[in-house]
């Protein structure tokens, strides 16, 4: 079946009386694909686009004052991909987010998702599991940033999304972990030897 794994995420944010919802509402998705190096959104632009991803890994980042980038995020597969303070508030972006490698997933429009929004009562439901959800891990991020040590940050990112090391260069993946190379570097070393 065309978008199965759409169908599914969709389903899994649903209440068992709105299940049936599900292959409708992704039925409004289109397909969209990113080449390694693409950008879905660069800096500067209005967040349009509401990205569920299928395939593939996408990342997040900024340039602090000094000229560097900075990571704030990875999204790989069934992960929704969206920039939400640019996209929610109609503004301009102050992130970019670019494939790390090529990527598949299923898009709607912010017009799109503003009219099922207000006129599919499954689809507030999804909206507000994929907020709640996106809060939540935005809070734990920060929290994450101020009261554990680079080696538990390490240790979760590898725990909970391992695959994030085999796409992104190691200069990223310390940038988003708050860290230096060499630290990240020191830091693989030591978990090795465990």
């Amino acid at each position: 079946m065309a978008k199965e794994s759409l169908v599914h995420f969709i389903s899994h944010h649903l209440a068992a009386d709105h299940q049936a919802a599900a292959s409708e509402l992704a039925q409004h998705f289109q397909e969209r694909l990113l080449s390694k190096g693409e950008y879905f959104m660069k800096e500067g632009q209005a967040s349009n686009e509401y990205l569920f991803l299928e395939e593939g890994c996408i990342r997040a980042y900024t340039t602090d004052t000094e000229g560097n980038d900075v990571t704030t995020g990875f999204y790989i597969k069934n992960k929704v991909v969206f920039e939400v303070s640019s996209f929610f508030n109609r503004t301009r972006s102050k992130e970019n987010l670019q494939a790390l490698i090529d990527c598949k997933g299923y898009c709607l429009t912010y017009l799109q998702l503003k009219e099922l929004f207000h006129a599919v009562t499954a689809y507030r439901e999804f909206g507000r599991a994929m907020l709640v959800k996106g809060f939540v891990a935005l809070k734990e991020r920060t929290l994450s940033l101020i009261n554990e040590t680079a080696e538990e940050r390490y240790a979760g990112l590898i725990s909970a999304n391992p695959e994030i090391f085999q796409y992104a260069p190691l200069k990223h993946i310390a940038s988003y972990l708050g860290i230096t190379d060499s630290s990240l570097s020191r830091i693989r070393k030591e978990f090795q030897k465990k």
